[in-house]
């Protein structure tokens, strides 16, 4: 394939693309665990819910965690003419969404876990092809400003979400709703998107799956940084998992009612993350500074968390949520930006952006662990103040990294990169795909 055949899509439409397609598979994974798998595993489990809810969510990111490198990697040695990326975003779209309607019918909590695995699975082959045109087809210079629209879906795909369910009291219609806008939003992804296969080497061996899941950091300095503060910070933002149970435990909320309070903590949280991020990212393009947003992030989180741990009323939890939806708002208006920046290999951008995204869903799997022994030893305080040092923790990780266009000093991690075998030049943007 030569230069010239490489497809870029025209910036209005890859921007509308990625954000169709985030919005899509966040509003089928976010949507469920914040409110429907908790309402589902109760009705199953009764007592036993909040136990069975940690072992299906944390099952569910280690699945999650193996596809999306995996997928990642895969799209990036496609051959297919409909295009490396947009094969498997249809893909994932339309198994996934599938998937989610079949769990309304599930009655045993083994039944849930078993879809919920699958659902985040299929999900993630989705997210890894979207997270790929990012280096595929995002000029340098506006990095920050998708960061920051990708961050915005990931908050309003589920928010949106909680809000057209909980209208809704029929369990069946809400997973189906959940299903029918996932595959719509991925289709009409698929439909604005100019693709094409992978050029050059084609194809895998089997033992090169085993590879998808490891980048030597001691030969990727900067990269393994920079995989350190997202997974810190993120377990920080997965605290959100377990609202309904905080609420419930910790000032009685009844099952009935605990749906409108955890969507009122949601779209205070989600929608000030959604305002932040699509502020923030544009400002980090025009200040070409990555850092000082992270930082910030790191220290809000944390303070959120502290807020959750002594919260005495309902009041207090919002606050929390206030605080935590703008920190993990700048920390996700740059994130993406500055972990592009970091990738070894141009030709092996999918999977790599795959790893970092392992320090997404791996707290989704962390935080469920570890939250049992926490609770048991100091309840939800002891959970929320391990948090808090996990962000603070993050936002010093980040110290670690060059600035933009600082990327060669050595005071800082070295950031390692090959480049690409087959450099994408623009098509104008007339045409038609």
């Amino acid at each position: 394939m030569s230069r010239s055949d490489v497809p870029i899509t025209p910036f209005p439409r890859l921007l509308a693309a990625m954000f169709s397609s985030n919005v899509g598979a966040f509003f089928a994974l976010l949507t469920p665990l914040q409110l429907l798998l908790t309402l589902k595993v109760t009705t199953i489990a009764g007592t036993g819910a909040a136990a069975a809810f940690g072992v299906i969510t944390g099952l569910g990111a280690l699945f999650a965690l193996v596809a999306n490198p995996i997928a990642g990697r895969i799209s990036d040695r496609t051959a297919h003419r409909f295009g490396k990326r947009r094969t498997w975003i249809l893909t994932g779209s339309l198994a996934g969404s599938l998937v989610v309607f079949a769990t309304a019918f599930t009655t045993e909590v083994w039944q849930v876990a078993l879809f919920w695995c699958a659902t985040q699975a299929i999900f993630n082959v989705q997210l890894a092809a979207t997270a790929a045109l990012f280096a595929d087809q995002v000029p340098a210079e506006r990095r920050g400003t998708v960061s920051g629209m990708i961050g915005f879906a990931a908050a309003i795909g589920p928010l949106i979400g909680l809000a057209v369910v909980s209208a809704v009291s029929r369990p069946v219609v809400q997973w189906g709703i959940v299903a029918a806008v996932s595959v719509v939003l991925g289709a009409l992804a698929v439909v604005l998107l100019r693709d094409a296969p992978a050029s050059g080497r084609i194809g895998m061996r089997p033992g090169e799956l085993l590879t998808s899941f490891w980048l030597n950091p001691w030969r990727h300095p900067a990269f393994g940084w920079a995989w350190l503060v997202r997974f810190l910070i993120s377990c920080a933002y997965a605290s959100n998992t377990y609202n309904a149970f905080f609420m419930m435990e910790q000032f009685g909320i009844a099952t009935d009612q605990v749906g409108g309070v955890v969507v009122i903590m949601s779209l205070i949280a989600v929608g000030l993350l959604a305002i932040t991020s699509a502020v923030a990212g544009p400002i980090s393009d025009r200040l070409r500074r990555q850092k000082p947003f992270v930082i910030a992030a790191g220290v809000l989180t944390a303070s959120a968390m502290v807020l959750m741990a002594t919260a005495t009323d309902t009041a207090d939890v919002y606050v929390a949520s206030a605080v935590l939806g703008i920190g993990f708002g700048l920390f996700i208006s740059v994130d993406n930006a500055l972990s592009v920046r970091v990738l070894p290999s141009g030709d092996d951008a999918g999977k790599d952006l795959g790893i970092i995204n392992l320090a997404n869903t791996l707290p989704q799997s962390v935080v469920p662990f570890i939250a049992p022994f926490l609770l048991a030893l100091g309840g939800f305080s002891a959970l929320y103040a391990t948090l808090a040092v996990l962000g603070v923790l993050g936002a010093g990780a980040v110290l670690r990294l060059p600035e933009v266009g600082r990327e060669g000093d050595r005071r800082w991690a070295v950031i390692t990169r090959l480049p690409a075998t087959v450099a994408a030049v623009p098509v104008p943007s007339e045409e038609i795909s």
